[in-house]
């Protein structure tokens, strides 16, 4: 059953993640990289253990390894890293919280 709720935030945080990319026409490739890493970014959150670590501050996983993703992104658009670090401390906050309350 956790499996199945971390899905499903995965999933979740991915959609709301993509919906503005679909509405500006994004290419494919960036759109699904940009859901796949909040689905594996959900499963980094729930079954990794650090000692000593608040469980809000799971969240912050998210722009961490966001980082690779945003640097290449910020070679070809220099104003898109500032949203792609902030959406992805945002949503890797409401996934930690979510995960929190729902699986733990």
């Amino acid at each position: 059953m956790n499996f199945f709720i971390a899905c499903l935030i995965g999933v979740i945080a991915g959609v709301i993640d993509i919906l503005p990319m679909i509405k500006m026409k994004l290419d494919t490739y960036s759109i699904t990289s940009a859901f796949l890493f909040y689905v594996v970014l959900t499963f980094m959150i729930v079954y990794t253990q650090i000692a000593g670590l608040a469980w809000w501050l799971k969240g912050l996983m998210g722009p961490i390894l966001a980082l690779p993703t945003i640097i290449l992104a910020a070679k070809e658009d220099k104003k898109s890293w500032l949203p792609m670090l902030v959406m992805s401390a945002v949503l890797g906050t409401v996934i930690a919280t979510a995960a929190h309350f729902l699986i733990h």
